[in-house]
């Protein structure tokens, strides 16, 4: 849920939306919908591919946020002391970050990131990340002069570059002319280390795919080398004797509301072994 400031506006660079099935986060959604932080935004996509551009089936709502998803985040973390750029470099027995003892740790991230902060004596929560790769992605946001689509987003099942496009306009509803791709996972990983390149050559996929005449006003381009979580687990979350705990969305299918339950109940868990 990664929003950045780009052309006077926030774009979401990361989750392009979220689902909600689970009565727990539709009560978290509700709130969030009734004071004006997320709105529907779609529940129909159109997808690509070698008869061109069709409109898919309809499926679940997709919410978005004016302000970003990320802004919903820090709305969740609202009364909660956090401190930011204070790097962890280390998480180990007692539980102890840094060599501090604490109550307990959340390592909520990629399975990789987790175990490059884990001591070796934590063998459980090293099993527990163990054999679990992620796929990377390539994220390319463009602005237009003007809009020269009608689309809410667009599957693409017939590219090597991309496979997904947002209207960042509409999910925001604000209409600006802005896309966002997301690449395939081959091509974020061939052009890792040189992404002006893999910007030009991902805005020319997207106007083939959407048949856009001009070239955009400007791009930027983020690579996310753990985007995608290649064997998501049937358990919630991770929560130990050493009460070093793992969530996110690896924890469940891949999605926003995954990684909210992943959370949420291993908060729960947390408050009753501490309690």
């Amino acid at each position: 849920m990664a929003t950045r400031l780009l052309g006077g506006r926030p774009v979401d660079l990361g989750a392009s939306y979220f689902t909600c099935r689970d009565e727990g986060f539709r009560t978290v959604v509700d709130d969030w919908v009734r004071r004006g932080l997320a709105h529907p935004w779609t529940s129909a996509f159109a997808v690509h591919n070698g008869l061109g551009l069709t409109r898919s089936e309809d499926g679940p709502v997709r919410y978005g946020s004016r302000g970003g998803l990320s802004s919903l985040v820090e709305d969740l973390a609202a009364g909660v002391l956090v401190s930011l750029e204070d790097p962890v470099t280390s998480v180990g027995p007692g539980p102890r970050v840094n060599g501090w003892p604490v109550d307990a740790v959340v390592l909520a991230m990629p399975d990789p990131r987790a175990r490059r902060l884990l001591d070796p004596s934590c063998v459980a929560e090293l099993a527990a990340t163990a054999d679990s790769p992620s796929s990377p992605v390539l994220a390319v946001a463009a602005e237009w002069t003007s809009r020269q689509w009608d689309v809410e987003g667009v599957f693409v099942h017939d590219d090597p570059i991309v496979e997904w496009i947002a209207d960042d306009g509409r999910r925001r509803a604000d209409s600006a002319p802005v896309l966002v791709a997301h690449t395939t996972a081959d091509f974020a990983a061939e052009y890792a280390d040189d992404q002006d390149q893999a910007a030009a050559l991902v805005v020319d996929a997207v106007r083939s795919v959407l048949d856009v005449a001009d070239e955009p006003r400007w791009t930027y381009a983020e690579l996310w080398p753990d985007a995608r979580p290649l064997r998501p687990r049937a358990a919630s979350y991770h929560f130990g004797e050493a009460r070093i705990g793992l969530c996110g969305d690896a924890w469940g299918s891949p999605r926003v509301e995954t990684a909210w339950l992943s959370g949420h109940r291993l908060g729960t868990e947390i408050a009753r072994t501490l309690s």
